[in-house]
């Protein structure tokens, strides 16, 4: 838009989901805020299991509406060892009701909550679109200004950088990372069913990474399936028949018949975490704050509780009349958010290095673990909570 301010509040760089929900929250804390992002249909059909406050989130900002009819509930989540070792562990199943929730979430297609949120992104005051990529962002004392690929430049006190994995924003702020390659990778495709899945996600673990079955719409499934690089490229060069059939056998045939939809997508996995979280008035959210495997949904819930909390600290700022992108509103972010991705990442690295491995003694240790969690009814529960968000954080989010 030619004809829009050329300074803002806030600009934030990156259109995904995580980019989108930060947009509109923050301009309905009221910061000015321009974002800088093409707008490109998704790419492909995977989608996310929106957990704990995610749902509420969305709704608060006006988007959930266009996606309660178009996402599966779900009800109960058991996780099944298939590895076929000597020692295994038993199968747990969570209930929703048993923690006095309807349900643990939705899943949904991450295109259709994309076009939700641009939606309500286009509808939202406050809030400026520049419908290109940004291709130089350069920060000083005062101010961050954003140059497009046309050419086209804003400045703001305070950029967002939600711009993926690869993010131009954390080069710019001077941000390394730690990255760690794990040697697996995820193949990802929805099918339809015979039986019904009544709102129940199966995970099934193997000797090379779980394999999921969460509730779409219908009598339908999204599939995550981790396994080694070649096997997944086997399977993802299968054609639909054929991957039909091993997606049957996967499943235990727990669903009957079942039948690959079009589309399949396939990615290594990682974990990558920058050192820091915020510098240089410039903070980051989503993929460019953290990179998980999609072990427990828990990817996309981290980067709308980093849209959360960047809202609600840049709202307090402005009450307070600080400067949106001092030191010490960045310090506050970054300790909001440190505690909840780094034990998260933690976690979740923990139960894939212990599914992987070969050692006796850890397989022993993984089975008695789910044992107790599956027998005594305080640490199931206790285990379903922290697996929906961290307890200890407040309702207000941030301070």
């Amino acid at each position: 838009m030619t004809d829009a301010p050329a300074s803002f509040d806030v600009a934030v760089v990156g259109g995904g989901p995580a980019g989108l929900a930060a947009a509109i929250a923050l301009a309905q804390a009221g910061a000015s805020t321009v974002l800088v992002a093409r707008r490109a249909p998704y790419a492909d059909n995977r989608t996310t299991a929106l957990l704990g406050g995610s749902v509420d989130f969305l709704d608060g900002l006006g988007v959930w509406q266009d996606c309660r009819d178009k996402a599966a509930a779900l009800r109960t989540m058991r996780l099944v060892d298939d590895t076929g070792r000597l020692i295994r562990a038993p199968e747990v199943r969570f209930q929703a009701d048993e923690i006095g929730l309807d349900m643990f979430g939705y899943n949904i297609e991450n295109r259709t909550l994309v076009a939700a949120l641009e939606s309500r992104a286009a509808a939202c005051p406050g809030l400026t679109r520049i419908a290109e990529d940004a291709e130089a962002v350069v920060p000083d004392q005062a101010e961050v200004t954003i140059t497009t690929v046309s050419r086209q430049s804003v400045t703001a006190r305070l950029v967002v950088g939600a711009d993926g994995r690869h993010s131009l924003c954390r080069e710019a702020a001077g941000i390394s990372v730690n990255r760690r390659k794990l040697g697996q990778t995820a193949l990802t495709f929805n099918i339809t069913h015979a039986r019904p899945h009544h709102g129940a996600s199966t995970e099934f673990h193997t000797p090379h990474g779980p394999c999921v079955f969460v509730p779409l719409p219908g009598d339908r499934c999204s599939v995550v399936w981790v396994n080694s690089p070649r096997e997944a490229e086997r399977l993802f060069a299968l054609d639909d028949e054929a991957l039909s059939v091993a997606a049957e056998k996967r499943s235990h045939s727990i669903f009957g018949r079942v039948h690959v939809e079009p589309g399949r997508h396939m990615f290594p996995l990682s974990i990558e975490r920058p050192y820091r979280y915020a510098d240089r008035r410039i903070a980051l959210v989503g993929e460019a704050a953290h990179v998980v495997p999609p072990i427990g949904a828990q990817g996309l819930n981290l980067g709308l509780r980093d849209a959360m909390d960047m809202a609600a600290i840049v709202g307090k700022a402005m009450t307070s009349g600080e400067d949106l992108g001092a030191p010490q509103v960045l310090a506050r972010y970054a300790a909001a958010r440190r505690a909840d991705i780094l034990s998260r990442t933690f976690v979740i690295d923990i139960a894939n290095r212990s599914l992987l491995s070969e050692f006796l003694p850890m397989q022993s240790l993984r089975a008695t673990g789910m044992h107790m969690i599956g027998a005594i009814g305080p640490l199931r529960r206790l285990a379903m909570r922290e697996g929906l968000a961290p307890s200890w954080r407040t309702d207000r989010h941030a301070s």
